[in-house]
């Protein structure tokens, strides 16, 4: 019976039946639990080329299929500068998903490359700013991109580490430079194994990483280069051998916060200290 299908169909029937309990369940999950989707909704799904990205394009086209909830969805690629065989990969995705996407192009990598101080952070910062624009331009009120529960858990995990503080990546953002628009995170209850998983058991290429400075590195081989977060994914998998559910606890740990228990937090800019209400 599979043989009667398209390979977009061989594709989308995995992500229902195979992968149904590891990635359409928790992704629809978290959609409800955060309430990232509302009627009337105009998302730009950004897509960067990379496993993350096209999954959850993919799972957020099957979305609006099988939906009550009635939403519109663009499927945005920004182009950065990538180098042909990295753009004509994403190209070649998209068509082999039946993903009706979008390009728009930028000079990001171009600008990016000529400074020697935090490009990451700067190219970062520029490909939101891209995408909150254009998002904008063609209607949308939200932007939806590719970070996942793995991604949640290591930036828990490098904000104690690196940075001295608590802090997590958030399901949902409202922008504070484009009004109206906010960035929604649909794959943050999806495991990064079970991405690579699906990944594998449809043969599927995608690229790795999308900078200029580690596009040598094309297509994805689950993971490289020797950056902090690339060691805290060395750390949990380590603390995984005894403790198989760790990254669960530090998932759940950022659910249940006990305010009485810490020390100092920070709220709308604003610095507290248990102090302020200890005599109280």
């Amino acid at each position: 019976m599979n043989r009667d299908l398209t390979p977009c169909q061989r594709i989308e029937r995995s992500i229902h039946k195979k992968y149904r309990d590891v990635l359409w369940n928790p992704f629809v999950a978290g959609v409800k639990r955060y309430a990232l989707i509302a009627p009337g909704d105009q998302i730009a799904v950004c897509i960067s080329g990379g496993k993350d990205s096209m999954l959850m394009a993919k799972l957020m086209q099957e979305l609006r299929r099988h939906s009550d909830v009635p939403f519109r969805l663009v499927f945005l690629v920004m182009d950065p500068g990538y180098n042909a065989r990295n753009r004509q990969k994403v190209l070649d995705n998209a068509a082999l998903l039946e993903i009706p996407i979008t390009v728009f192009e930028t000079d990001i990598f171009r600008v990016v490359s000529r400074t020697d101080r935090s490009p990451c952070y700067l190219c970062a910062r520029m490909r939101r700013g891209h995408l909150y624009r254009q998002a904008q331009a063609l209607g949308c009120n939200k932007i939806a991109l590719g970070h996942h529960f793995s991604d949640v858990v290591e930036t828990v995990l490098m904000g104690m580490l690196y940075a001295a503080q608590v802090q997590t990546m958030m399901p949902k953002v409202k922008s504070q430079n484009f009004p109206g628009m906010e960035l929604i995170r649909p794959l943050y209850c999806v495991h990064e194994d079970d991405i690579l998983a699906w990944k594998r058991y449809n043969d599927l290429e995608f690229i790795q990483c999308a900078c200029r400075f580690t596009e040598d590195c094309t297509l994805c081989a689950g993971g490289g280069g020797g950056s902090k977060r690339q060691d805290v994914k060395a750390l949990i998998r380590r603390l995984k051998r005894d403790n198989k559910d760790v990254e669960k606890c530090i998932f759940q740990s950022i659910h249940r916060v006990n305010l009485d228990t810490v020390i100092g937090y920070k709220q709308k800019g604003v610095s507290h200290n248990f102090l302020e209400w200890y005599d109280g």
